[in-house]
């Protein structure tokens, strides 16, 4: 079970999800916490917190053990902690002024937008 496959699987369940404005930030090599932070936006709260839901039970079911989310309740700002792969989930309002893209960003880094605007 490898990291670029746990990649794969949360950026599919995002996209299934109709997650907004999904980014994938390499951080392999750059920093100690994980191989890669996808961030996205939901539409609302309520979106915010299924999508989190579905994807901590999708990484469980596909056998990566037991992801650790915080955020739930408010679902303004939810972090799921996979192991490799760390997800920050978002209302657009939220996501904007944290702006972790910007914050994550290394100069050379290739970080890839995907999905839906």
């Amino acid at each position: 079970m490898s990291a670029a496959a746990l990649h794969d699987l949360v950026l599919a369940q995002l996209d299934d999800d109709q997650a907004q404005e999904i980014v994938s930030i390499p951080l392999e090599g750059k920093s100690s916490i994980a191989d890669h932070m996808v961030i996205a936006s939901g539409r609302s709260t309520r979106q915010v917190a299924s999508m989190a839901q579905k994807l901590a039970e999708k990484i469980k079911q596909a056998g990566y053990g037991h992801a650790r989310v915080e955020g739930l309740p408010a679902a303004d700002w939810v972090l799921i902690d996979a192991g490799d792969v760390v997800i920050h989930l978002f209302r657009p309002e939220v996501r904007s002024f944290y702006n972790l893209e910007r914050m994550w960003s290394f100069e050379g880094s290739e970080t890839s937008m995907m999905g839906r605007n």
